[in-house]
């Protein structure tokens, strides 16, 4: 599935705010769809976090926590949070990519969520559901944590396995081109962008 790339932004810039537990496949889904997302005026937001710039996972700027909190104190993020001992900020420039029309993707926290719906009360919130089976998988796919700590995550995710009813659902348990497609038909159901046209796609596995 991909986007007619003379298509215009639309009148009015919506923050989707995707969440899902570690290892659900956002970085995944979010590289996937960022050319058909960008075709269609959707920015996609870059974070900034305080892990190794040698750590695996997204494309984010990283920062020492000095540096990270020097930038939040100079104003320079729309939105940040700590989770698992690590700091995220969204940066700033989402704020004039939203008053210039477009609608922008941020990979965000389900527990900073009643904070970016009161700064943005048009948010489009995005949840992945993931199977506990795949969810262990890539979690050791990825090897980022000990068996432990994987462990923890299941735990916690299983007493966090359900959304709000404001919370749109999307299933990334199996392919990622099937959750791409999910991802650009609910955009489009929600007004974000314009009509898509069906094209396989041939995605990487996810994280």
């Amino acid at each position: 599935m991909q986007y007619d790339a003379s298509s215009t932004p639309t009148s009015r810039g919506r923050l989707i705010f995707l969440i899902g537990p570690s290892g659900s496949g956002k970085d995944s889904l979010i590289d996937a769809a960022r050319e058909q997302l960008r075709a269609q005026g959707v920015e996609v937001a870059r974070r900034v976090i305080t892990r190794s710039a040698e750590a695996k996972g997204e494309a984010a700027l990283s920062v020492s926590h000095e540096a990270f909190e020097q930038m939040r104190m100079a104003g320079e993020f729309a939105l940040d949070w700590q989770a698992n001992g690590l700091c995220y900020g969204i940066p700033a420039e989402v704020q004039a990519w939203l008053s210039a029309g477009h609608s922008v993707l941020v990979n965000g926290s389900r527990g900073h969520l009643d904070e970016a719906r009161r700064r943005y009360p048009d948010l489009l919130a995005i949840g992945l559901r993931v199977s506990p089976e795949a969810l262990r998988e890539r979690l050791l796919a990825r090897a980022r944590e000990s068996g432990e700590e994987i462990a923890q995550r299941l735990a916690r995710n299983a007493s966090l396995a359900e959304y709000d009813a404001d919370v749109r659902v999307l299933d990334n348990s199996a392919s990622l081109g099937g959750a791409v497609e999910a991802l650009l038909a609910l955009l489009h159901d929600e007004g974000v962008i314009d009509q898509v046209k069906e094209k396989r796609l041939t995605c990487k596995l996810p994280d």
